[in-house]
């Protein structure tokens, strides 16, 4: 057996006194009429603790009411973004704004957005056909 072991266990008193010193000086402090002090400390250190916590809760609510994530309405690729930030989409570069939660062209003033729609090139022969026999 290690006999250096229970030197490691004995605590001296140079130790100890490290230990009780913070005791000692609360008590101290709340024996002379200062408790005041002490609760302000604790209340401080209390406040240290619980801030980053509310603080962190705080953003995940605030993010979830402004994050937003939708489509491109040009070439359907999804993107995030906050809510009314304007911005381009990574994909087609269109310009974009968050409104609604979906995004939306930003074109000028006075411009007509058109849709384009596939006709059938038969139905387009036949009306065709009847003025030529005629």
């Amino acid at each position: 057996m290690n006999q250096n072991s229970l030197k490691d266990l004995q605590l001296g008193l140079a130790d100890i006194s490290r230990l009780l010193l913070p005791f000692f000086v609360i008590w101290l402090l709340g024996a002379i009429g200062l408790g005041w002090l002490v609760k302000s400390l604790l209340f401080l250190f209390g406040l240290l603790l619980i801030a980053p916590v509310v603080a962190f809760l705080g953003f995940r609510w605030w993010l979830k009411r402004n994050v937003i994530q939708a489509a491109c309405p040009v070439c359907s690729f999804e993107s995030v973004n906050l809510q009314g930030a304007e911005f381009r989409c990574p994909n087609c570069n269109e310009p974009l704004k968050v409104e609604d939660k979906r995004f939306m062209r930003l074109v000028p003033s006075g411009t007509i957005d058109v849709s384009a729609v596939e006709v059938d090139t038969s139905a387009v022969e036949v009306p065709m056909r009847r003025i030529e026999e005629q």
